[in-house]
């Protein structure tokens, strides 16, 4: 028999937005380069840029200019190579590891910038879902998982450079962008023809780019109509049932603001992966942290940086819901986990 399957794992990437496979169905049919002069060549590079345009907008960036990469990795290591940026080890690695991780971290999550030009931070953390309070003229800001789901605009942040990507908003995976402030330019990594503005070259990805713009148009959208705030009555609604049934158990980042979807609790003496694997055979799509990081049998760096032991820090689980997401599938999960923690309780 079948076991029906509920996705709750949206942080390490988001079902593909129909509207992102209908625009990508759509490119698909278009043969020219975007690099190319003629016709053909010119109908390819009007996708393009009509996708940059709903990139820009939907983040906010007016004026800015969008580089299409192949995805936030990329972004950042074009952001990040060669400038010696101080950052805190609750970054994702993709920017942490072109870093230098010095800045201090709290036990809320919340990160001490002492010099914000020579410093890069995440706008929202991909395992605990805490958003930072970001100050003024960052070099770097990595908005990977607060964009489609925070109401967030470029232009507001007053950083030199954002990192995003497609996938965690209803895009394919595969593309994503680094925002610059208009008149800031950054070497290139990758060299040939010169395309992107001479910053990234390499044929546009033009499928995943018409995918990424027609996401990014959906996923403001649902921000103006208030869905996100409906998913946080669901997180907050499973975050109180299984704290108040579980004993010791520890919600991280309780209190402060936090992505709307995400819930990253600590059980005490129950590993991350266990649970990861119990909800998998129950038929629950979650994780133990960054999905960058989960299939590895070790401690969140994050939770440790913040300042947990290092068994809080394998003791925890991240569900991160979506705007699909229903309160029946949350109830089931919930009944699902307390059932599985029952069993190990009765087996200690």
């Amino acid at each position: 028999m079948k076991t029906s399957r509920t996705y709750l794992d949206y942080n390490a990437t988001a079902p593909l937005a129909q509207v992102a496979r209908d625009a990508m169905i759509a490119a698909m049919d278009v043969v020219g380069n975007p690099s190319s002069v003629h016709a053909e060549g010119r109908a390819a590079k009007g996708i393009m840029e009509r996708a940059r345009g709903q990139v820009a907008e939907a983040f906010g960036a007016s004026g800015a200019d969008i580089v299409f990469t192949s995805g936030a990795t990329e972004a950042a290591a074009l952001a990040m190579t060669g400038r010696d940026l101080h950052c805190a080890d609750v970054e994702h690695e993709a920017v942490s590891s072109w870093g230098v991780r010095d800045l201090a971290v709290d036990k809320l999550g919340a990160v001490t910038v002492l010099n914000p030009s020579k410093s890069s931070v995440q706008l929202a953390n991909s395992e605990t879902g805490i958003v930072q309070t970001l100050p003024d003229g960052l070099a770097v800001v990595d908005a990977t998982q607060g964009f489609g789901k925070l109401p967030v605009a470029f232009n507001w942040l007053g950083c030199d450079m954002a990192l995003i990507s497609a996938h965690k908003i209803g895009g394919p995976k595969g593309v994503g962008a680094l925002v610059l402030k208009q008149g800031l330019d950054v070497e290139a990594r990758i060299r040939g023809g010169g395309q992107e503005m001479g910053r990234r070259s390499g044929t546009e990805n033009l499928i995943g780019i018409a995918g990424f713009g027609a996401a990014a148009e959906a996923a403001a959208q649902q921000l103006a109509d208030g869905v996100w705030e409906s998913v946080a009555q669901l997180r907050d609604h499973l975050q109180a049932r299984l704290e108040s049934e579980v004993r010791g158990a520890i919600c991280v980042g309780k209190g402060q603001t936090r992505l709307p979807n995400t819930l990253s609790l600590i059980t005490p003496d129950w590993k991350g992966e266990t649970q990861v694997m119990q909800m998998d055979l129950a038929g629950f799509a979650v994780s133990a942290g960054s999905a960058c990081s989960s299939g590895k049998v070790k401690a969140s760096r994050v939770l440790r940086a913040m300042g947990y032991s290092e068994s809080e820090a394998s003791c925890a689980m991240r569900v991160s819901l979506g705007p699909e997401t229903t309160m029946d599938e949350i109830e089931r999960f919930a009944e699902a986990w307390l059932a599985a923690y029952a069993r190990k309780k009765r087996a200690a």
